[in-house]
């Protein structure tokens, strides 16, 4: 299972993942292998996005560097963008979980911390994605 967090800086898990050009990629044991508590996982690569592969601007033109990850792990995400992996068979999964390592092995453990409400983020979002609708 490949798992892929939003980090801005390599060290913190990153907020409004639609926008986050930097992804630590996570490779975990298949499930059913080992009970997740005993699951191996280890940090696989380092992706850079250039801006035109940075979800908020990525057309879906050709095949994208992420698009073979089964879960993305940020601290928020607008439903459009929820909505849009979850059709290309994607899980997000929004925590409050600062260290990227722990993000994933509360993931597979089934515990993640959820994320701080963001009523004033989460607006924006939602009118950002009635304004590219119309588009």
């Amino acid at each position: 299972m490949k798992i892929a967090v939003a980090s801005k800086d390599g060290i913190s898990v990153a907020g409004h993942i639609g926008k986050c050009k930097s992804w630590l990629v996570f490779q975990s044991d298949e499930a059913g292998i080992f009970p997740a508590a005993e699951q191996q996982v280890r940090l696989l690569e380092i992706i850079n996005l250039p801006k035109e592969m940075v979800f908020h601007y990525y057309q879906d033109e050709m095949p994208h560097p992420l698009g073979d990850c089964d879960v993305l792990i940020g601290a928020s995400a607008g439903d459009s963008f929820i909505n849009k992996m979850a059709g290309r068979g994607i899980n997000v999964v929004l925590t409050a979980e600062k260290d990227p390592a722990k993000a994933v092995a509360d993931y597979l453990r089934q515990q993640v911390i959820p994320p701080k409400p963001r009523p004033i983020g989460g607006l924006v979002c939602k009118v950002r994605d009635v304004m590219s609708s119309h588009r």
